[in-house]
């Protein structure tokens, strides 16, 4: 069972008090939570040479996160990602959200510009972990139905940070919940992730114009830039002139998530099986999405998931601005996202996956990053 401090993490703009919560294992590794946006403020851990590493991007204090506008280490809904136009049509009926991107300012992303991690959340402590809890009023950024948000965040002492997720609504409604979190495997001061590898369990990706807006195609990633199948220095192609890198400024794009549930017996040469950091008591349901790891620092994470999509994202709109932690100020491609979540701009693309759950019905998910050495 994980030993839980609560303590304040200061003051809102408005005056409301924020908390931080501080979950550690018996391995010393610890991972800190903030009740402002459900935000992961950081996980460290003992990396090779005994040194502890803090592989999340943040910042000291609730206020500072308050200015954010990077999404940092947030819990982002009802919607994670892009809806062109912020349409949404729902049993017939349409529905306008909150327009807060786009190079007019002409569609909607991560819930509105008052999105789930830009809201106080009341929390309270649980088994290993902290549970977070946010009421959505009917309306709120164009959306239908009150909704009640769960977001459980634990940590096992096999370095298993695992985050929950459930919502429910009184009328049917759209629900696409994912973490934000930078992660930097160096730690979050160092510069640059380009020479860390990444590894995506996807032979498909959506393709996405210059907007981000997936059109409906489903891609092969054979022979392009996009296949991180085997373990790839994120550096390595990331500037190639092929045209999703283009328009993106670099990896910005959704993976689709191969179908292959992870045993609850794995042994080796089954899929889902890692000799670094086997992992034999996850729940079926869960798949393989990705997998990180860094030389220089010698720690490895790896990502599951029960949604079909992985935002893969590269930090290119970093460009500090704001101090974080010890100061720093979190530059272009310094940190990388692994955003689990049903396909962007889904709701215009009946062939993907659709985000809606019915009035009355629980929706439940559940991400787990486990965070191990190389050797």
């Amino acid at each position: 069972m994980a030993i839980i401090k609560k303590e304040s993490f200061g003051k809102l703009s408005d005056g409301r008090e924020a908390f931080l919560y501080t979950l550690r294992n018996t391995k010393g590794t610890e991972v800190k939570v903030t009740s402002y946006g459900a935000r992961l403020v950081s996980w460290s851990t003992y990396a090779k040479d005994y040194q502890k590493i803090d592989i999340v991007l943040g910042y000291a204090d609730a206020l500072t996160y308050e200015k954010d506008d990077t999404s940092m280490g947030g819990v982002v809904g009802r919607h994670a990602n892009r809806i062109a136009g912020g349409k949404a049509v729902i049993n017939g009926q349409e529905y306008q959200l909150d327009l807060n991107t786009g190079s007019k300012n002409q569609n909607h992303i991560h819930g509105g510009s008052k999105g789930f991690h830009n809201e106080l959340w009341d929390a309270e402590e649980v088994y290993e972990g902290v549970r977070l809890t946010y009421h959505s009023k009917d309306g709120d950024a164009g959306y239908p139905g009150n909704m009640d948000v769960a977001v459980i965040y634990s940590l096992s002492n096999d370095n298993e940070l695992s985050i929950k997720y459930e919502a429910v609504s009184d009328k049917d409604t759209i629900c696409n919940l994912t973490n934000h979190s930078y992660f930097n495997l160096d730690g979050f001061a160092s510069p640059s992730i380009l020479d860390q590898k990444i590894q995506i369990f996807a032979d498909k990706y959506t393709w996405a114009d210059g907007e981000s807006l997936p059109d409906g195609r489903i891609l092969d990633v054979e022979g392009t830039p996009m296949d991180l199948r085997q373990p790839t220095k994120i550096g390595a192609h990331i500037d190639d002139d092929f045209d999703e890198l283009v328009m993106g400024k670099g990896y910005d794009h959704n993976w689709v998530i191969r179908e292959e549930p992870v045993s609850v017996e794995m042994k080796p040469g089954m899929f889902g099986y890692d000799p670094h950091c086997p992992i034999d008591y996850l729940k079926g349901g869960l798949k393989k999405v990705a997998y990180a790891e860094s030389d220089n620092s010698g720690l490895t994470l790896t990502c599951y998931s029960d949604l079909p999509g992985v935002q893969f994202y590269t930090g290119n709109f970093l460009e500090g601005g704001l101090p974080g932690k010890k100061g720093v100020e979190f530059q272009y491609r310094s940190g990388f996202c692994l955003e689990t979540q049903y396909f962007p701009n889904s709701l215009a693309n009946p062939n993907f996956p659709q985000p809606i759950i019915k009035a009355g019905e629980k929706w439940e998910s559940q991400t787990i990053f486990v965070l191990c050495p190389k050797d």
